[in-house]
């Protein structure tokens, strides 16, 4: 069970980091600065994608938080 636990964790772990890092940035940052923030403005990129991966970023979260709880309980580390 542990190891189940210890599994489930890191695979949520690495789905939600990559759902993070997949998301558009919401302000131009440093590359705009230098000439890159005309992508953002002519990317034409649909807000579907970005509210979904918010969407996931939530329930990855909250999966992550309930599953770090139980592993905690589990191996009486607190």
């Amino acid at each position: 069970m542990k190891y189940f636990l210890i599994g489930t964790t890191l695979l949520v772990s690495i789905l939600l980091i990559v759902v993070v890092v997949a998301q558009e940035s919401k302000q131009p940052g440093m590359g705009s600065a230098i000439g890159g923030g005309a992508e953002a403005v002519a990317g034409g990129k649909t807000r579907g994608k970005d509210a979904v991966l918010s969407k996931f970023t939530v329930v990855f979260g909250i999966i992550f938080a309930v599953l770090c709880l139980v592993l905690g309980r589990y191996m009486n580390t607190f």
